[in-house]
Order: C-alpha cells, then sequence, then structure tokens
C-alpha cells in the first residue's frame, strides 16, 4: 500500500562520496569545518544559506536562552532514565527531548504559529492593533491561553524575553512579528485581566521569523539547545547521580489513592 507521495526522490541537504562530504553546495572539509561556528552551520543546514551578522547573533542568542533551566521536568526526566539505564545516553537524551512541547521548552512553535496567524490578519484587515485586540478578545471568550505570554515562574516578565527583544534591536532584526509581540504583552492585560509578560518562548519565534527562520522550524531551536543542556545533565549525572533521589522523592510526594483489595 503507498502511503502519501513518492515521486519527489530528492534531498538539497547533503551528499558524500569516497572523498567527500559536500553540504548544501560546500566542502565540508574545506569550506566549513573551521570556518563556520555550529549555530552558522545550524542556519546553512535548515535554510541552504549562510546566516547574516545579525541572524547569527539572534539565533546563538536564543539558543543560549533556552538551552538551560534548572531541574525541569525534562531534565528530570534524561537524568532517572540515565540512573537507570547508565549505558543509554542516546535513551536518556531522547527521554529529555521527547518532553518537550507545549507546556515546557517546545512552546516556541506554538507562539510563532500564532505570531503568524497575527501577522496575516493584521494584514488582511490592515490594522496590528485591531487584530491583536480582536484575537485576545476570542481567546478570552474561549478561556484560552495566550502563546507566547505568561510564565509561572518569571511572573514579574521572563528576563530572557526582554533581553533577546533588546538584542532584536540592537541587531536592526527586529521587524513585524516583535512589534506584534510587544502589542500583546501590552494588551493582554487589560483585555485578559491578569498579569501576562512575554516569555521567552514568545520571545524565540518573534525574533526567529524576524530574522528570517522559518515558522516549521521554530522547535528546532529549542530542541538543539536543550540537548546541549540535557548532556550537561547527563554527564553530571555520572559524576553526581540524583536520578534515584528524584525517582524517590517523587514516590514519597505522591500518594496512591486506588481501591485496595481486602481478604
Amino acid at each position: 500500500m503507498r502511503i502519501g507521495k513518492t515521486d519527489q526522490p530528492f534531498t538539497s541537504i547533503a551528499t558524500s562520496d569516497a572523498e567527500s562530504v559536500t553540504i548544501r553546495g560546500f566542502d565540508l572539509c574545506h569550506e566549513l569545518i573551521g570556518k563556520l561556528s555550529f549555530s552558522e552551520l545550524f542556519w546553512l543546514l535548515m535554510l541552504g544559506q549562510l546566516p547574516t551578522t545579525g541572524q547569527r547573533a539572534m539565533l546563538d542568542a536564543c539558543l543560549i536562552a533556552i538551552a538551560e533551566h534548572g531541574l525541569v521536568p525534562t531534565v528530570q526526566a534524561a537524568r532517572m532514565t540515565l540512573a537507570a539505564a547508565p549505558e543509554a545516553w542516546q535513551g536518556a537524551m531522547a527521554a529529555g527531548l521527547l518532553g518537550m512541547g507545549t507546556v515546557v521548552a517546545g512552546s516556541s512553535e506554538a507562539a510563532g504559529r500564532y505570531l503568524v496567524e497575527l501577522r496575516d490578519t493584521a494584514e488582511a484587515i490592515g490594522n496590528e492593533e485591531l487584530a491583536v485586540e480582536e484575537s485576545l478578545k476570542r481567546l478570552k471568550a474561549a478561556r484560552a491561553k495566550v502563546a507566547g505570554l505568561g510564565h509561572p515562574q518569571h511572573t514579574a516578565g521572563d528576563p530572557r524575553a526582554v533581553r533577546l527583544l533588546e538584542l532584536a534591536d540592537e541587531h536592526g532584526t527586529s521587524a513585524q512579528h516583535v512589534r506584534l509581540l510587544r502589542l500583546l504583552g501590552k494588551m493582554a492585560p487589560d483585555i485578559m485581566e491578569r498579569r501576562l509578560p512575554i516569555n521567552v518562548s514568545g520571545a524565540i519565534a518573534a525574533v526567529m521569523l524576524d530574522a528570517g527562520w522559518p515558522v516549521e522550524g521554530l522547535k528546532a531551536v529549542p530542541l538543539v539547545a536543550r540537548a546541549a543542556g540535557l548532556a550537561a545533565h547527563l554527564h553530571e549525572e555520572t559524576q553526581r547521580p540524583i536520578g534515584f533521589i528524584l525517582s524517590y522523592h517523587a514516590a514519597q510526594a505522591i500518594h496512591y489513592d486506588g481501591p485496595i483489595r481486602k481478604e
């Protein structure tokens, strides 16, 4: 049974032969190794062209901003997996990355898609403020969250988001998506009737979209960034293990309330 299209057997990312490896038209050994930073290579791999200075700076900043945030659930999952299977770094890393979604670390994609939706609406009606206002009112009526706003810990404002937006201004990459995000941050508290600061996921989405990164690839940024943080935690787990401590405290904190069979 054929599922999906099978008539496009091509890739433009990389190829290799006995003497060389070619990535996006560049010779890996002679044109890339020793000449590009990893973030520049990441941009080249994703978009097929080398980044400008501003694009590289914003990608670097976003990768650093989201690489680490302490013992969040994804980190705990990775460390407990390594404690149970110390030979399987790849499994522990996968356990951490699999937990990145709309709640923890992977929410830049949702924020980005929301900003693109706002952008399209604003362009259609010719008014950004009206597009934001109407969208927020619909979300409030539906009792839905505002993607890119709010944080359970950084309730007074996410310092990472503030810095990323500042850097986008400094590098001249701020454009429509950053403008829309700032409008959301300005208008949401009054309309939603609660404090909703811009969070790092919203900032990453806005600055990367304005820098030219595709919305379909937004989740790749936190995934790559958190891989570095997870690697650090896994290395520390081999030196100072806490995986079983995390597991033990979870067992102590969670109480069974199901039925008990009596003889």
